[in-house]
């Protein structure tokens, strides 16, 4: 393995380090929000009440499906547009 493939290698693999970790940054920040709005609220009950607890994560997950199928859909219409096959597609071709 060459000196420049192995750098290229450390590289990546740190900016998918760094990625994840802003990712974990912003989704405590988003999770500490959105707390802080159910408490602000106060539509189901006392803010530290088991249903308040199930709604917030309802209401979590549906954004986080929502979201990630739309980035999704957005990535492989791009790729479609740049005439990229997916990943995982290139057996069917």
């Amino acid at each position: 393995m060459s000196k420049r493939r192995l750098r290229l290698e450390i590289l990546e693999k740190m900016a998918q380090l760094a990625t994840a970790g802003f990712g974990l940054v912003a989704a405590l920040a988003w999770n500490s929000a959105i707390q802080d709005l159910f408490k602000k609220v106060n539509v189901f009950g006392s803010p530290d009440g088991l249903v308040v607890k199930f709604v917030y994560a309802a209401v979590v997950t549906i954004i986080v499906v929502f979201v990630t199928i739309t980035i999704g859909r957005s990535i492989n219409k791009l790729k479609d547009q740049l005439g990229i096959v997916p990943e995982g597609d290139q057996d069917k071709k």
